[in-house]
């Protein structure tokens, strides 16, 4: 007895379940609305991008010389979408894995003359311009407008820290001698910083060049600033 007022109550839930709820999901149906794997993926994603990004503020100035003791500086970009980091060539720890999502940035936006790359030595007493140049040809790089940069150390480590905001220091206790951001600036046509807000709506600053997530999305974003 008590088993049937079991099962007639679950039937009367499943039956008012059925009465509230499927007219709604028929409604999302016949207007598109249902949740597809994109929405899905920004739902899973600490970032968000509604096809706008925040504008931080200017980059900061720079004028150093690159793999082939050239002058290279903010000017130089003007006018394309490029992407910065600060590494060392000898670096053991985190700047494989960033030459690597650089490479993979590169091979995303090969070819195009609105976009380059940027990266700026830490250890500009090892790393010359033809110690660069050698970094730079056993990574594979391709692009004309993947500059690898060195200069006096001083001005670099205020650039890094000062001018940009992410850390670049010395440490003997460190692996390589050196400790520096992951992270990666995206700078727009006009010389911007530029980046996407994260999932409490504050802007992200910097896109993480450790992180797969991070790559999509610097990625889905530098698409976005070369249609500007």
């Amino acid at each position: 007895m008590f088993k049937n007022k079991s099962y007639i109550g679950i039937s009367f839930i499943i039956l008012v379940f059925g009465i509230y709820a499927v007219p709604k999901i028929v409604d999302r149906f016949q207007n598109n609305e249902v949740v597809k794997g994109d929405r899905l993926d920004k739902v899973s994603n600490a970032t968000t991008n509604t096809g706008s990004l925040e504008t931080i503020g200017p980059a900061p100035k720079f004028e150093l010389v690159n793999q082939d003791n050239v002058k290279v500086s903010n000017e130089t970009y003007k006018g394309k979408v490029y992407v910065l980091e600060f590494f060392f060539a000898t670096c053991p720890t985190i700047c494989p894995k960033m030459n690597q999502s650089m490479l993979q940035i590169e091979k995303t936006f090969f070819g195009n003359p609105n976009f380059g790359l940027v990266s700026i030595t830490i250890d500009p007493e090892h790393d010359t311009a033809a110690v660069l140049k050698e970094h730079r040809d056993l990574l594979g790089v391709k692009s004309s407008n993947w500059n690898f940069l060195t200069g006096d150390k001083a001005y670099i480590f205020d650039l890094s820290n000062k001018g940009f905001n992410l850390y670049a220091g010395e440490n003997n206790k460190a692996k390589g001698g050196f400790e520096h951001s992951g992270l990666f600036a995206l700078i727009d046509k006009n010389g911007n910083i530029r980046c996407r807000k994260d999932e409490f709506g504050n802007p992200i600053l910097y896109y993480d060049g450790l992180d797969k997530k991070g790559v999509r999305d610097i990625q889905q974003d530098i698409a976005i600033l070369l249609k500007e």
